[in-house]
């Protein structure tokens, strides 16, 4: 059984794959602090949750955008799992040639991201995901990273704008009842999710006009869900895409 971590800055989603078929994923905060023990103690307890066992899993692979937790999920599978937990960076195989500046400044999450939509949809294409940035991610026909976009996310875009506006009250994120609010509450929920739909729609149609050609685009992350159906270039949405990228990876370096 394979495992695979994908660290994000707010959460930490991570499955089990038996062969193909993904077994079970949770997602849980992540805490910059956490230790390997910590980690492995909450990986158990999850595990048990499905009646799977730390012994039953023989693989794991994690990519990390947060720096103190990489070495900390490396040395879990070392303690706790008995083998070497692949990391995402610039010394493991992927599949797929990267034509930036310096590929080592790419994140670890946008490229597995890159990896499993060019696997997925065969062809030119973006995705973008709703994390804690909203990342666009440009793989070209002949499946070459070429670069992208990163904006603030959903959710630091709330929180600065409930921060700084003093009677601005916090909300939660729901679809609006119609673009025009009449409430406070409600004109801010329009802002975020009709502001975000057409802000990727702008940027998405901008990144092909520069590719030069049609491609498809498919959304991830958390909050995906909140924006996707406003949009009007996304035409796939996967939860998965992470862990799927993951798990092609760990594949290509056996």
């Amino acid at each position: 059984m394979l495992l695979v971590v994908d660290v994000g800055n707010t959460q930490t989603h991570f499955g089990t794959f038996e062969g193909d078929a993904l077994v079970e994923h949770w997602r849980f905060a992540s805490v910059r602090s956490s230790t390997a023990d910590e980690l492995g103690a909450a990986l158990r307890n999850l595990l048990e949750l499905r009646g799977v066992g730390l012994a039953d899993l023989t693989g794991s692979i994690v990519s990390s955008t947060v720096p103190s937790l990489e070495p900390e999920w490396v040395a879990m599978g070392r303690r706790y799992l008995g083998h070497e937990t692949l990391a995402v960076g610039p010394h493991i195989k992927t599949g797929m040639p990267i034509r930036i500046d310096n590929p080592r400044e790419l994140g670890a999450d946008r490229l597995v991201n890159a990896v499993a939509a060019y696997e997925l949809l065969g062809g030119p294409c973006i995705s973008v995901d709703f994390g804690t940035a909203v990342t666009y991610d440009v793989v070209s026909r002949n499946g070459e990273y070429l670069g992208g976009v990163i904006t603030p996310g959903v959710e630091v875009s709330l929180e600065a704008l409930t921060e700084r506006g003093a009677k601005l009250p916090k909300v939660d994120l729901i679809a609006p009842r119609s673009a025009i609010g009449k409430s406070t509450v409600e004109a801010i929920r329009s802002g975020v999710v009709y502001g975000y739909a057409g802000a990727v729609d702008g940027i998405v149609r901008r990144l092909q006009e520069e590719l030069g050609e049609e491609c498809e685009v498919i959304a991830t992350g958390g909050l995906a869900t909140y924006i996707v159906p406003h949009t009007e270039t996304i035409e796939h949405t996967d939860d998965l895409l992470t862990l799927n990228g993951l798990k092609l990876i760990h594949e290509r370096n056996q």
